[in-house]
C-alpha cells in the first residue's frame, strides 16, 4: 500500500514538473520559480502535503545538486580556469564586494548573527549560471564581445564555491576554529591537487573514462562523480565541490559526451531539488520576509549591474555592451538555493529558507527582464539627460562581433 502511494505521489510530482516546464518554455523564462512554487504548494503548510515520497525526493534533491555542479565543471577546462584566475580576478573581487556585502549586512541588521551573515552573503553573491546561459542563448548574444566578460565572472564564482562551501559547512556544523581551518585547508588542497592533475594529466583521465558505448560512459562518470562527492562530504569538504572538480578533470570528447548523456538526468534531479526546497518551506512564513527579500533583491540587482558594467569597461567593451553585461548577471538561482538549503538543514535561522525562496523567486523572474531591457533603458535615460546635439549612449559605435556590428558591415545582415 505504501509502495503504491509512493508511486502515485512521485509520479504526480514528475508529471507536474514536466507540465510546468512546458509552461515556462512557452512563456520563455526559467522554470525555477514554478518549481519552487510547486514545492510550496505541496509541502509543509501547503494545500496537499506529500509525505510518502518525501524521503526519496530528499535523496533525489541531493543528487540534483551533485549533477548541477558536475555539469558546471564540464563547461570549463582546467587551463581555462587558471587563465581566468590570472586575468579576471579583479572583477571577481569587485563582484564579491558589491554583492556579498549587502547580504551580510542585511542578516546582521535583522539580528541573525555572524554565521547567518556569511550564509546570506553567499545567497546574494552568486549568479545563476544556468539561467544566464539560457538567457544569452535566447537573446542571441553568445557571440557578443561582452559575453567572455560575463562567463569569466561566472567561472570565478564557481571557483569561489570550492572555498566558500567548505567554510559555511564548517560554520554550520559549529566546529572549532582549528577544525574549521583544517577543513578549509583540506578543501584548498584537494581543489589545488585536482586542478594540477587536470592540467597535467587531464587527457589521461579522459582516456580512462572514455568509452564508445554511451551506457558504459554514463555508468562510469556517474559512479565516479557520486563516489568522489561522497568522499568529499566525508572529509567535510562538500559533495557539490567534489562533483565540480570531477567535471573540471574531464575534457574533450568525454566532456561533450557526458554533457549530452547527463543533461536530461541533471534537468530531472535539479527540478526535484527545487521542489524539495519548496516542500520544506512553509508558505505562511514567506509574507513576513517578503519586504526584506524585495529590498535585498532590488539592491543586489543594482550591484550586479554595476559589477558587469565595471568588468566590461575594464575589458574595453563599449557602453552598450557594459549595460548588457550588467543586466545579464542579475539572475540568482541554483547556487543561492543550495547555500540556503545548507543553512535550513542545519537549523540556524528559521527565516533563512523563506527569505531565500522569495529572493530567488524575485530575481529569477527579474533577471531575464534586466538582461533584455537594461541597455535600452540606459540609452533612453541618457538621451533624456543629454542636450540635443551632444553624444549619447545611442551614438556609441557598434562593437565588433555584436549584432550591431554585423548590421553595420552589411545592411542586409550578412557578415
Amino acid at each position: 500500500m505504501h509502495s503504491a502511494l509512493f508511486l502515485i505521489e512521485f509520479g504526480a510530482i514528475i508529471l507536474g514538473l514536466g507540465l510546468l516546464g512546458r509552461v515556462a518554455g512557452r512563456l520563455k523564462f526559467s522554470p525555477i520559480p514554478l518549481y519552487l512554487l510547486a514545492g510550496l504548494a505541496f509541502g509543509t503548510g501547503g494545500i496537499l502535503p506529500l509525505p510518502a515520497s518525501e524521503e526519496f525526493v530528499a535523496i533525489g534533491a541531493e543528487i540534483g545538486v551533485i549533477l548541477l555542479l558536475l555539469m558546471l565543471g564540464l563547461e570549463y577546462t582546467a587551463s581555462d580556469l587558471v587563465s581566468n584566475l590570472k586575468t579576471q580576478y579583479p572583477a571577481g573581487l569587485v563582484d564579491f564586494g558589491l554583492n556579498a556585502v549587502p547580504g551580510a549586512v542585511a542578516a546582521l541588521l535583522m539580528g541573525w548573527g555572524p554565521v547567518s551573515a556569511v550564509v546570506l552573503a553567499g545567497v546574494t553573491w552568486i549568479s545563476s549560471s544556468g539561467v544566464i546561459a539560457k538567457v544569452m542563448g535566447d537573446l542571441g548574444r553568445v557571440g557578443n564581445r561582452e559575453t567572455p566578460v560575463i562567463l569569466s565572472i561566472l567561472v570565478l564564482e564557481d571557483l569561489a564555491m570550492a572555498v566558500y562551501l567548505p567554510i559555511i559547512t564548517a560554520l554550520l556544523a559549529g566546529v572549532s576554529l582549528a577544525a574549521g581551518s583544517a577543513t578549509l585547508a583540506i578543501a584548498l588542497g584537494v581543489a589545488g591537487a585536482v586542478l594540477f592533475v587536470a592540467v597535467r594529466y587531464g587527457r589521461h583521465i579522459s582516456r580512462f573514462v572514455s568509452s564508445d558505448d554511451p551506457e558504459k560512459l554514463l555508468l562510469v562518470v556517474l559512479g565516479l562523480t557520486l563516489l568522489v562527492a561522497g568522499v568529499a562530504q566525508q572529509l567535510q569538504v562538500s559533495a557539490a565541490v567534489g562533483a565540480f572538480l570531477v567535471g573540471i578533470a574531464l575534457s574533450g570528447e568525454v566532456a561533450e559526451g557526458t554533457h549530452t548523456l547527463l543533461s536530461p538526468l541533471r534537468d530531472l534531479f535539479a527540478a526535484v531539488f527545487f521542489v524539495f526546497f519548496g516542500l520544506h518551506t512553509d508558505p505562511a512564513s514567506i509574507p513576513p520576509v517578503l519586504l526584506p527579500a524585495l529590498a535585498l533583491a532590488l539592491v543586489t540587482a543594482g550591484t550586479k549591474i554595476a559589477t558587469g558594467y565595471w568588468a566590461a569597461k575594464r575589458a574595453g567593451i563599449g557602453v552598450k555592451g557594459r549595460w548588457r553585461a550588467g543586466g545579464t548577471l542579475v539572475a540568482r538561482g541554483e547556487f543561492s538555493i543550495v547555500i540556503a538549503g545548507l543553512a535550513v538543514s542545519a537549523g540556524i535561522e528559521p527565516a533563512m529558507g523563506p527569505l531565500a525562496t522569495a529572493y530567488v523567486l524575485i530575481l529569477v523572474v527579474i533577471g531575464p527582464l534586466t538582461a533584455r531591457y537594461t541597455e535600452p533603458v540606459a540609452a533612453w535615460v541618457s538621451s533624456r539627460r543629454t542636450p540635443p546635439g551632444s553624444a549619447t549612449l545611442t551614438s556609441v559605435p557598434p562593437q565588433p562581433g555584436s549584432p550591431e556590428d554585423l548590421k553595420a558591415q552589411d545592411p542586409a545582415g550578412r557578415a
